[in-house]
């Protein structure tokens, strides 16, 4: 058959990496895909509807949505409105992600725990409820804002400023409402798993380093490197997280009449008082899928379309026993502003030490290699334990060199510290 890959980032191409390796599959095309994608045929279309239009001409049995914006646009409806299979909430489930207020809601409405907060439109009262609650607190710009609305404020004059950048547009129509929470202290995981609006299919855990620096300083970004399996997620918390968490999701979404076929993403806290989930996504994380799916042994192609189908009860995924580990090389001045187009160099030297990279913010001009985007490269390798998986994503690493390139060097430190 052939599939198609909404989106062009680390997350795509992983996803069609691994699509690429069914006997099932024929073609990957991937819209608008990225240079790194050998595996795909690049679409250049970011409309819909062409696109609804593309995968119809090109006999597409099977597309599977990347990001979260196409999905809040409604891409789902669109491709089922010409008899496509896709995989992903519809545009009303996906607010779960694209709306914070919706997702507190919905969690508080169906017992899922979570961080006691407060929702604001106007700044005075946000303002007011910060000085009342006191610092550290957690400010965040209700929708999307590409992985960096969310504000970890260790002083009232830093949660302060944080509520003024939402109100003055810095995020944009995401920050025109705000939402102030309790600070949750713990160690995160992120919980991935595929639901087909009937039964819910956890996949492997990871634990994702959202912080720029080591030691998590610094901001928040999209993620600078993730691991799997998470030490954290014992068998016990794995209990706790389907009790609590990913069935009380499921029967959620049945008692609300939302359309979910497609990715379940909730990060999680384990905290000294229990498990608490500090949101929902509603499509693969990234950089955590690079790490997960380099574990995956089961067909992907066979598995998305049985979360398509509401065919899951019949899916028993297969994995690597070895962990996996993905580094995010990412362009100076990352999350700021950063420079564009200085070449890449090292990437064959890269992945002759068995490391994967997968391209997230890369082009080509000219023939050349440059980075493009603020994370540039996801370098993803496994071990015979934790250690040696993080030895191995390293050493390709350092192969690899653009001016003012740089990574964290303490990705999966937690996992050592286990």
């Amino acid at each position: 058959m052939n599939v198609l890959v909404v989106g062009g980032g680390g997350r795509e191409h992983a996803l069609a990496w691994k699509l690429a390796q069914s006997p099932k599959v024929d073609t990957v095309f991937c819209a608008p895909g990225n240079p790194g994608m050998k595996q795909a045929e690049a679409v250049p279309i970011t409309d819909l509807h062409e696109l609804a239009e593309f995968a119809k001409a090109q006999n597409v049995e099977l597309t599977m949505v990347g990001p979260e914006v196409p999905l809040c646009e409604g891409i789902v409806g669109i491709f089922r409105e010409k008899g496509l299979r896709v995989v992903g909430p519809d545009k009303n489930a996906a607010q779960l992600e694209g709306s914070k207020s919706f997702a507190k809601d919905f969690m508080e409405r169906h017992g899922i725990p979570t961080a006691a907060y407060g929702l604001f439109t106007d700044r005075d009262s946000a303002l007011a409820y910060i000085r009342e609650q006191g610092a550290p607190i957690v400010v965040k710009a209700d929708g999307l804002a590409a992985g960096k609305g969310v504000i970890v404020a260790l002083s009232l004059q830093e949660a302060e400023d944080a509520v003024e950048e939402c109100f003055d547009g810095r995020f944009g129509d995401a920050g025109a409402k705000v939402l102030v929470e309790e600070c949750l202290v713990g160690e995160e995981a992120s919980i991935l798993a595929l639901t087909d609006g009937k039964t819910v299919l956890p996949l492997a855990s990871s634990q994702d380093h959202k912080r720029l620096m080591e030691n998590d300083g610094g901001p928040n970004t999209g993620g600078m490197g993730a691991y799997s399996p998470a030490p954290v997620v014992t068998e016990e918390l794995w209990r706790l997280i389907d009790e609590q968490v990913l069935q009380r999701f499921l029967t959620g979404c049945q008692a609300d009449g939302l359309d979910y076929h497609g990715v379940i993403y909730a990060g999680v806290m384990v905290t000294a008082d229990g498990l608490k989930v500090l949101e929902f996504n509603v499509r693969f994380g990234d950089p955590e899928t690079q790490a997960v799916l380099m574990r995956l042994e089961s067909d992907l192609a066979e598995v998305l379309v049985a979360t398509a189908d509401e065919k899951l009860a019949d899916v028993q995924l297969e994995w690597s026993d070895e962990p996996a580990v993905c580094v995010v090389m990412a362009s100076g001045g990352y999350p700021g502003s950063y420079a564009k187009g200085h070449p890449i160099s090292g990437l064959d030297e890269a992945e002759a030490t068995g490391a994967v990279v997968f391209h997230a913010g890369t082009k080509l001009v000219d023939g050349a290699l440059v980075n493009h985007g603020g994370r540039v490269l996801g370098v993803t390798a496994r071990g015979t334990d934790i250690r040696a998986a993080v030895d191995n994503a390293y050493k390709a690493v350092d192969c690899i060199a653009w001016q003012d390139a740089f990574c964290r060097r303490d990705i999966a430190h937690r996992a050592f510290d286990r």
